[in-house]
């Protein structure tokens, strides 16, 4: 009889610094695995419990999908008994086998974003979704793996260049369409000798600077703006981010009340999961007190508490929210005659920017933003 176990995969970290959950499958001496499609930190796993830790701010629905699966596979365990074969397996979980070498692009696609949308990576999901919808678009509905050549990529490339497409939209769609390509020689679709990308340069545009000085902070907060007014409450989101260190308004959306902490800030970063403490001075703690809704799951009014966090509605509503608050952050910026149009972003690159002009190191700045990378990173920001 087969057994199973969760657990996490730290023999080699994904490019992004997590690891791959996964289920061990124990059978005559022989070990199998099979992917659970969650990745995490390893500070988010509990070893001793097998389950993903408290630290991982979605930890509750992380490990009740995986709990899901877990009695799925035993199941099904229980169903082949002595029939067990590892390819059966994956067959009644209905996972990719060797059986579905006849996947095409779009079908294989499909499975693997319906997957990051089931663990709430809506955002990657969504990304993907557009690359693979522009390409089948460029293309045709029944491309395989083994059409995604040098030409097509080439040529797929010039066709977005002069639709008008920028260079970084276009980079981001090479990059899904890639990691999709990979995917699919991990799951035995297409051979390792098909891939096209070995001689793709996928190149990034150095985006301009968006930061703002801190004399331009100041003219900001000194503007007369009637306090119900839209242009304040934009304004108010804008200097909210800046005094947190540059908080992105997608984690602003999702603190709630207990991540007030002995006149702290404390949350975990959803884009990479690191965990961030910051103190609350006076002017961030008034602001929230002007922001704030006591009938509210969340801290700040932009998701309402019936909402289910990490969800195309979600999602939808602060993609929304970030156009509305940037309406009439432009607005201001017009009125004061700023050479950029200011946007929720520019308070993170200005929290970096004004910090180095006050003498603090690109390390330091680094730490204070969460990148990982220290001065590569962080010298994006940086004017």
């Amino acid at each position: 009889m087969a057994n199973v176990k969760t657990t996490l995969d730290t023999r080699r970290a994904k490019s992004d610094g997590t690891y791959n959950v996964i289920f061990r499958i124990t059978h005559s001496k022989k070990i199998y695995t099979i992917n659970s499609g969650i990745s995490i930190f390893q500070n988010h796993w509990d070893a001793s419990k097998l389950v993903v830790s408290v630290n991982n701010p979605n930890y509750k629905r992380l490990n009740l999908k995986l709990l899901k699966t877990y009695y799925k596979i035993e199941e099904a365990l229980l169903i082949l008994d002595n029939e067990f074969t590892i390819d059966k397996l994956r067959a009644k979980l209905g996972y990719t086998t060797k059986a579905d070498t006849n996947l095409n692009f779009k079908q294989f696609s499909a499975k693997v974003i319906a997957q990051m949308f089931e663990v709430k990576r809506t955002g990657n999901a969504i990304v993907y979704q557009t690359a693979v919808n522009r390409l089948i678009s460029f293309s045709n509905d029944n491309i395989r793996f083994e059409d995604i050549d040098f030409s097509l990529l080439t040529n797929f490339e010039h066709h977005l260049k002069t639709s008008g497409l920028k260079q970084n939209s276009i980079s981001n769609y090479l990059r899904s369409i890639r990691a999709l390509y990979n995917l699919a020689i991990k799951h035995e679709i297409v051979k390792r000798s098909s891939y096209p990308f070995h001689n793709i340069t996928i190149k990034s545009q150095r985006t301009a600077k968006r930061a703002i000085s801190k004399q331009d902070i100041t003219r900001l907060n000194r503007l007369p703006i009637e306090a119900d007014s839209p242009q304040k409450t934009a304004l108010n989101y804008f200097m909210l981010s800046f005094y947190l260190r540059g908080i992105s308004f997608t984690d602003m959306a999702y603190l709630k009340p207990n991540n007030i902490v002995n006149g702290r800030v404390e949350y975990f970063r959803r884009k990479t999961g690191k965990q961030y403490s910051i103190k609350l001075f006076d002017l961030a703690l008034e602001l929230i007190e002007a922001l704030s809704s006591c009938e509210n799951t969340f801290l700040l009014p932009v998701l309402s508490s019936e909402i289910v966090e990490d969800s195309i509605e979600a999602k939808k509503r602060i993609q929304q929210w970030i156009k509305t608050t940037n309406k009439y952050l432009k607005r201001l910026s017009l009125e004061l005659q700023f050479k950029i149009s200011i946007t929720t972003y520019t308070s993170r690159h200005s929290f970096a920017t004004i910090a180095k002009r006050l003498g603090y190191s690109n390390e330091l700045i680094a730490e204070a933003l969460g990148h990982e990378y220290g001065n590569k990173t962080t010298a994006i920001y940086l004017d």
